[in-house]
């Protein structure tokens, strides 16, 4: 008996640790974040594009916060991007056309900023790239699959019925006619034009001169330097270096990080806090602390 009230005590000592680490985890997570968030003074804040572009509302939503915020004297864009979709990063854009009047802001490229990576950077009123960074690609891309023949091997027929000529356009159940390619065509080369159009005017640069460099090549960082791509060679320090001389920040500024997503560890550690609560409150303990954990 006596034995069995030692490691219930026990038990209940280690689930008091587990649960006074946990919320000591939580709170250095939630609250401190990352150096900058919550500081006085003059801030550049940091928005990262990463992966394949595929919306803008979340990328456009934080520049928005960051404009609003007085402290904040400027945005540098991290991207690390091979691209992605037309109309969101044409999104982004023009978003940050519109932030330049209020505060500056500063593209700087990781690993690859190609293709709509590039489309975006080119509208920042700087550009670092690192030597090695891919980028450039300033091209338009459309890829259809064609299965016809498979279909038509394994005993299947597509059927489609449409309001229109062309409304099937694409469609995987049979060729593209020599139409429908001249039609798409020009979709492509309408698209393409508006992304030469954009670096152009984001980079101050002659129509004729981009048109030159079009047509869907990537080059290093080093090469867009000597092309007109890109400003200056560096890493995301040296763009917060730059950044801070652009604004007049003198000394270290103060620089607010995008926030961290949680990782499975994170989590797992806030589910336990979570459980050892219950359980402690069906044994009859009462605890109060300022922090709510939701």
């Amino acid at each position: 008996m006596k034995q069995k009230r030692i490691w219930i005590g026990l038990g209940v000592i280690v689930a008091l640790l587990i649960f006074f680490f946990s919320i000591l985890f939580i709170i250095g997570r939630f609250s401190g974040a990352r150096p900058g968030r919550f500081v006085f003074g003059d801030k550049i804040a940091i928005v990262e594009i990463k992966g394949v572009i595929s919306q803008s509302s979340g990328i456009i939503e934080e520049l928005q916060q960051h404009v609003e915020d007085d402290g904040v004297k400027a945005i540098i864009l991290r991207i690390d991007s091979p691209g992605g979709g037309v109309g969101p990063s044409q999104e982004i854009y023009r978003e940050i056309i519109k932030i330049r009047p209020k505060k500056k802001v500063v593209a700087s490229m990781g690993s690859v900023a190609a293709s709509g990576g590039y489309y975006i950077a080119c509208a920042a009123d700087r550009i670092v790239a690192n030597p090695g960074t891919i980028t450039g690609s300033i091209g338009v891309l459309m890829q259809f699959s064609n299965f016809e023949e498979l279909l038509k091997k394994i005993g299947i027929k597509g059927m489609v019925i449409k309001s229109g000529e062309h409304k099937d356009i694409g469609s995987p159940f049979r060729e593209m006619t020599s139409e429908e390619k001249k039609i798409m065509q020009e979709v492509l080369d309408n698209v393409h034009q508006q992304f030469i159009r954009a670096v152009s005017e984001g980079r101050k640069m002659d129509y004729s001169k981009v048109i030159q460099i079009a047509d869907g090549r990537i080059i290093t960082g080093e090469q867009a330097k000597n092309l007109g791509l890109v400003d200056e060679m560096g890493n995301l320090q040296d763009a917060i270096d730059i950044t801070a001389r652009m604004v007049g920040i003198e000394g270290k500024p103060n620089v607010i990080y995008p926030k961290k997503r949680l990782s499975i560890w994170e989590l797992l550690m806030r589910d336990m806090a979570s459980a050892v609560i219950d359980v402690l409150n069906e044994k009859g303990y009462e605890l109060n602390f300022p922090l709510q954990i939701k």
